[in-house]
């Protein structure tokens, strides 16, 4: 799939949503490193459009009348969020990887964590006159 540096962010990203959804079925560890590499290119590509406005051809793209059902949203369960905060932090600890990777790491780290903590602690029942369901 070819890209560069004029795709914009819209462009970007399904491409690097196709390239990770490529790496969770890729099994060969040399496909794997090559998929991984092109998603870092492509991720670089995009942080720095981040920050640019939305260019005037993709604005009327952005407009709705109505809130769109569902929004997307991170809602792993528990048990994968706990997977995941113990891979970073494992890997934090052992230091494995280049040193301009350590603050987005812990960054991450505690995002996911935060975001753990917050929903193992979310009300899980409601108080009804018939009892206590499950929300």
């Amino acid at each position: 799939m070819p890209f560069g540096k004029d795709d914009d962010f819209t462009e970007l990203a399904e491409y690097c949503e196709r390239l990770v959804e490529t790496l969770i079925d890729c099994h060969n560890p040399a496909e794997r490193l090559a998929v991984c590499s092109r998603l870092s290119t492509m991720l670089a590509l995009l942080q720095p459009k981040l920050s640019e406005p939305v260019p005037p051809h993709l604005i009327s793209g952005f407009i709705v009348d109505d809130v769109p059902v569902p929004i997307p949203a991170f809602e792993p369960e528990a048990e994968l969020l706990c997977s995941y905060s113990l891979a970073l932090s494992q890997l934090l600890a052992s230091r494995t990887f280049q040193p301009e990777m350590e603050q987005p790491l812990n960054g991450l780290l505690f995002e996911l964590v935060s975001y753990f903590s917050d929903e193992l602690r979310m009300p899980r029942f409601v108080r009804k006159e018939s009892g206590v369901i499950p929300i």
